[in-house]
């Protein structure tokens, strides 16, 4: 009799061994599904906003739809995990139809506009920016081969140029425009050092910096003008003065 119990303990302490690795392990699991859903729920939002400002921006349907794959499978695993409520399932299928429809052909176009105000610009540049990062994540999952991935990222890299170009050359003008010379100049040798900084040439390049330097020597000019009319106003006053102290004293 005191075996049996001696047994009968033994095999609920065994018993509550394996029964509490069982819980640790669910538990474990659950915990690794639940962050797997919080990543692939944070993949769709944020490339989502990504997506949505590039309805104004000048990228290729290529690059689009790449993003929009990247949607898409972060929609499906989440569906496949049972997790995701009760409307993943259209949305999976909605993402899904969207890739099909997606034209990789489709050619940014061709005309750069630069958004109107500051605040909007800052969006944009971060948008370029986030573009890049993901397309260089999807490119180290193996989801982007190398050569495409060479040529948009390179593409988004002019793209990220033409932006803090025009954005200089847009506050140099302002400048320009409010008899405001030298931070004028600042502004345009900055954006020239921008372009010329490029390891490779191109029509933008070539046109923005024969513009800017016409920019910049008319300032030069400019400026020289202003330096010399101040040096003659100052020579003029200086004549008074001694005129006025060497003339001879009045009698009274």
């Amino acid at each position: 009799m005191f075996t049996i119990i001696i047994i009968l303990i033994v095999v609920l302490i065994i018993a509550a061994i394996f029964i509490n690795a069982y819980q640790q392990h669910k538990a474990k699991v659950d915990a690794e599904r639940r962050a797997e859903l919080a990543k692939q729920k944070t993949i769709v939002d944020e490339t989502e906003n990504v997506l949505m400002a590039a309805t104004s921006m000048p990228v290729s349907g290529r690059l689009l739809q790449i993003l929009q794959i990247r949607v898409a499978n972060a929609l499906k695993a989440i569906y496949e995990s049972g997790m995701g409520g009760p409307d993943i399932r259209q949305r999976a299928v909605d993402a899904e139809n969207r890739v099909q429809n997606a034209d990789p052909e489709a050619l940014p176009p061709a005309d750069f506009m630069l958004p109107d105000n500051d605040k909007m610009i800052i969006q944009y540049i971060q948008a370029v920016k986030k573009f890049r990062i993901l397309l260089r994540s999807e490119h180290s999952r193996g989801k982007v081969e190398s050569r495409v991935y060479a040529e948009e990222d390179k593409a988004l890299e002019r793209l990220q140029l033409k932006i803090n170009v025009e954005t200089l050359i847009k506050r140099g003008r302002n400048a320009m425009q409010s008899n405001m010379m030298g931070s004028s100049r600042q502004y345009f040798e900055k954006a020239v050092a921008a372009l010329e900084n490029q390891p490779q040439t191109d029509e933008y390049i070539e046109s923005r910096l024969a513009t800017l330097k016409q920019w910049l020597s008319e300032i030069q000019a400019n400026l020289k003008s202003v330096n010399a009319q101040d040096r003659a106003k100052r020579q003029e006053a200086e004549r008074d003065e001694l005129d006025e102290l060497f003339a001879p004293k009045k009698k009274w």
